[in-house]
């Protein structure tokens, strides 16, 4: 019975995302233009690469969803700001030294001694350059020979690494990842941008546990802390303090082309306590409107705190939803794949997201198929316009999914809707181009689809209605450029 009726939810998705691409309303000549160009591009087994990232390079991109501003940032940029913070490099580890009287006392030192070294010390030997963007991101990962850590602990360790600079110089950073948006297209992120802070509360962990598994007492537990903190002086304060420093980093970051906002997010790594404090300062923080427009969960999901504690986090996530029913929240939930953690645990994370959690977007969602509610996740993503961010070049690097191997193959099958993204291009050393390029010559999607993509990102923003149509008109108006200078150029090598 039960093979049965999966079956025919299969069937009946299927059926609905065939309608739903057959009403593509129909397109003027430049428009046409451009899909055959496009089509000639991804044509035969080898897709021609090199131009596809001529073409999604100047293609309009509307926006990116799930983008992470530390690791959104370059390497470079971080060594560059290491002196601007009096900052230094301990060239044995690469850890960053904040101790301004040991970085004194190591720049008294001549070069060669020197044990900490500032940016123009660490770009003056290559070897050491080298192995520093190799620590800090993935570069060099899969060229190099040297003994290295897995993939997924490479990933997560950067932060680690670059963590003391990316928590300063918010603005600047602001400044920087505009204008590189804006070199490829790109009109509108939404970052996630920072996390408040923690309060730990070791009586509220003991009972937090203790009450997991019956949800109107955890329910309770929630409100007695959410009351005790709220009272709380201190904690009051640390939320002003949150959103005037997102508000400072953001000043003269809009204009008329670019517009970004910011979720914030919990780490799914501390204890009850400091995991529910958090999450409640941002979710009182995305309240109160202005720049800050949802919020997140962050943190290695496979990492044993974040299994245990999973849904814990799902119903901290309900409850405050409930309190603050206007809040924005998008997840990042299965992101893990076979083996990372026992397969029953592949089993249940999307789920938790969407039913018990409420989320309005989904991070990730690479562990789809061996989730026990598989084509119910998809028909209910279907059905309420939820849609999965996805993120190609992360989950090939962090978790080895890609190819047929990735679940965007169903969630294109089954209509469940999507945007492309690109988690944290600075840490995997890639951009939004690059994802659409991945996309295009891996699954070959036509033209009017990579263009929906496109505006989906807009569509599934956190924006209210006014901003959204805003940006819309933007890309309207950009496509209209873009496909005028694609059939163009189409008709002179046509002549050719």
């Amino acid at each position: 019975m039960t093979k049965t009726l999966s079956s025919s939810l299969l069937i009946t998705l299927a059926a609905l995302a065939a309608a739903a691409s057959a009403r593509t309303p129909a397109s003027g000549p430049n428009e046409a233009a451009t899909a055959r160009h496009y089509a000639s591009l991804i044509a035969g087994a080898q897709p021609k690469t090199a131009e596809l990232v001529l073409f999604f390079s100047q293609m309009p991109k509307g926006g990116d969803l799930h983008h992470h501003y530390s690791g959104a940032i370059y390497a470079e940029t971080y060594v560059d700001w290491l002196d601007k913070q009096g900052y230094c490099v301990n060239k044995l580890t690469y850890k960053i030294e904040t101790d301004k009287s040991v970085v004194e006392h190591e720049r008294a030192k001549q070069p060669k001694d020197r044990a900490c070294l500032s940016s123009s010390d660490v770009y003056a030997d290559d070897t050491t350059w080298r192995e520093l963007l190799q620590r800090w991101s993935s570069k060099d990962f899969n060229n190099h020979g040297a003994i290295q850590p897995p993939p997924d602990r490479q990933f997560f360790q950067t932060f680690g690494y670059f963590g003391p600079v990316s928590d300063r110089n918010f603005h600047d950073g602001l400044v920087e990842l505009k204008n590189r948006a804006l070199a490829e297209n790109v009109a509108y992120i939404e970052t996630m941008f920072k996390s408040p802070d923690t309060v730990s509360d070791p009586e509220f962990d003991k009972r937090a546990w203790d009450s997991a598994r019956d949800e109107a007492k955890f329910a309770q537990l929630l409100e007695s802390a959410r009351q005790k903190l709220n009272a709380t002086p201190a904690f009051r304060t640390s939320v002003d303090t949150f959103v005037r420093t997102v508000n400072e980093a953001a000043l003269g970051i809009d204009d008329e082309n670019f517009t970004m906002r910011y979720q914030t997010y919990v780490v799914r790594l501390f204890s009850p306590s400091r995991v529910f404090s958090s999450m409640l300062a941002a979710f009182e923080s995305a309240a109160r409107g202005g720049k800050i427009v949802g919020v997140n969960i962050v943190g290695q999901e496979s990492q044993m705190v974040s299994m245990r504690d999973y849904t814990l986090h799902m119903q901290m996530f309900r409850y405050l939803k409930k309190v603050y029913p206007k809040v924005n929240v998008a997840l990042h939930a299965g992101e893990l794949a076979l083996g990372d953690v026992p397969p029953e645990d592949l089993k249940y994370h999307i789920d938790q997201a969407l039913n018990v959690a409420g989320a309005q977007r989904i991070g990730h969602g690479i562990d789809l198929a061996h989730e026990t509610n598989a084509v119910g996740i998809m028909k209910t993503m279907r059905a309420k316009d939820i849609p999965v961010e996805i993120n190609l070049t992360s989950n090939a690097f962090i978790e080895g999914v890609q190819g047929e191997n990735h679940p965007i193959t169903l969630y294109r099958k089954y209509g469940v809707p999507y945007v492309i993204s690109t988690d944290d291009a600075g840490v995997t050393r890639h951009n939004l181009a690059n994802e659409y390029v991945l996309f295009a010559s891996r699954y070959k999607p036509s033209y009017a689809e990579v263009k929906k993509a496109s505006y989906n990102s807009i569509r599934y923003s956190f924006l209210p209605e006014s901003d959204k149509q805003r940006l819309t008109r933007l890309l309207d108006a950009r496509f209209a450029r873009f496909e005028s200078d694609v059939a163009a150029l189409e008709r002179t090598a046509v002549k050719h």
